[in-house]
């Protein structure tokens, strides 16, 4: 069974789910709560019609999960989940890099390491933090 990324916004959910998808060529699947089956014991907000109550993106094979927090929940940025991104395709990685850097904060720039050909780390504009790794043929060897 694998495991999924869910990652929570701050009523920016949609433009960050359609972000990646454009850096990861993937078609996000977007679920606002004004879609759901309403129910007259609980009535839906109005400010929380058009924000994402579920969204998935397949990015590098895996399936990552997105929502908008609900109105009136507290929210924190946090930094206790990095994303990482290993690829043997160096055009790939580059272009991840320094597609996700565009306002972002790069922590460090992608460059050849001990372990890594190319190797960088940065927040992308969204406050999510990812890693992005060049994968070498004798990886784990």
């Amino acid at each position: 069974m694998p495991l999924n990324v869910y990652l929570i916004f701050n009523g920016d959910c949609r433009d960050a789910v359609e972000f990646y998808g454009q850096v990861f060529g993937s078609e996000p699947r977007i679920m606002t709560y004004g879609e759901a089956p309403s129910n007259p014991e609980f009535p839906l907000p109005e400010e929380a019609k058009n924000l994402v109550m579920h969204a998935e993106l397949m990015i590098e094979g895996s399936r990552v999960m997105f929502s908008d927090t609900f109105p009136g929940k507290p929210y924190v940025k946090g930094n206790n989940i990095e994303l990482t991104i290993v690829s043997k395709d160096m055009d790939r990685i580059k272009s991840i890099f320094n597609q996700l850097k565009e306002g972002g904060n790069v922590e460090m720039d992608l460059q050849e390491t001990f372990w890594s050909k190319a190797y960088g780390k940065l927040t992308d504009r969204f406050g999510i933090e990812w890693q992005v790794s060049h994968e070498s043929e004798h990886a784990g060897s």
